[in-house]
């Protein structure tokens, strides 16, 4: 099932998710959904404050950029209470974008290596190393589960830049061709 997508300026995605216990909902049907939407809105990531959840999940498919990084093709998965243990000194610039802000693109330093511990949809602990645009694409979409988006990691100045854009996605006035809610 295709689900909405929260867009900027609702409370969820401002809010600290919590640890997402085994049993208490469909984690398997969840996950499907998720990336059912998240194919459907032509994203390469989704965390779950995005679908309105303040739960520690999100999911990744880097498939549709196989093209342009050739380590994405098979990169597609769900992270389950997630936490970043470690990341690199060496930092990597790349411009980003977000299903919850749309029309919105910045150039975002983000460290080019990370490693995350994590639990698979049968809560399995797992702990991966990802660099460079799976890295880039890991952090982005963890931040959402720490009440952050990428604009919050931009300079001060291209924040002002984009402010009026925010503020709009905020009053409802933004056009996307995915299902979403403001």
């Amino acid at each position: 099932m295709i689900l909405p997508i929260y867009l900027y300026g609702q409370p969820v995605l401002r809010k600290p998710t919590e640890d997402l216990e085994q049993g208490s909902l469909d984690v398997k049907q969840l996950v499907a959904d998720m990336h059912e939407t998240l194919t459907a809105a032509e994203g390469c990531g989704l965390a779950a404050p995005q679908i309105g959840k303040s739960i520690r999940l999100f999911v990744v498919d880097g498939s549709e950029l196989g093209e342009e990084y050739p380590d994405c093709v098979d990169f597609k998965q769900a992270f389950i209470n997630p936490e970043i243990i470690d990341e690199s000194d060496e930092t990597a610039t790349y411009s980003e974008g977000c299903l919850s802000l749309p029309g919105i693109s910045e150039n975002v330093v983000r460290p080019r290596t990370i490693t995350i511990r994590y639990q698979d949809t049968d809560f399995n602990w797992h702990e991966e190393t990802f660099t460079d645009f799976k890295a880039r694409i890991v952090q982005h979409e963890y931040d959402h589960l720490e009440a952050h988006v990428f604009t919050d990691r931009i300079s001060p100045i291209r924040r002002q830049f984009v402010k009026s854009k925010l503020t709009n996605i905020a009053k409802g006035k933004t056009v996307s061709k995915y299902k979403y809610k403001h």
